[in-house]
């Protein structure tokens, strides 16, 4: 998989998660432990209940412009690494 792709009503976008990372943000791209592209990601919240996720989809609202309401997660909202 590319870090990308466009699909039917929007774009897949592959990301990796750091939770507790001491702030929110986006690191930029790097490579997962296969090689393959991810947009590297921090949150400040602890992956407990669901927080971190709901902070990385703030944050990627807020970066994108798209409402929270829009962005849903594909795969790997238990994992590190989330389409």
């Amino acid at each position: 998989m590319t870090l990308w792709r466009v699909v039917d009503g929007g774009l897949e976008l592959a990301l990796r998660l750091t939770p507790k990372g001491g702030q929110d943000q986006i690191d930029g791209i790097k490579a997962d432990t296969s090689s393959k592209p991810v947009l590297a990601m921090r949150v400040s919240a602890p992956p407990v209940d669901g927080a971190a996720n709901k902070t990385l989809l703030k944050l990627l609202s807020k970066a994108s412009g798209v409402p929270k309401s829009r962005i849903r997660f594909i795969s790997g909202e238990t994992a590190r690494v989330n389409i």
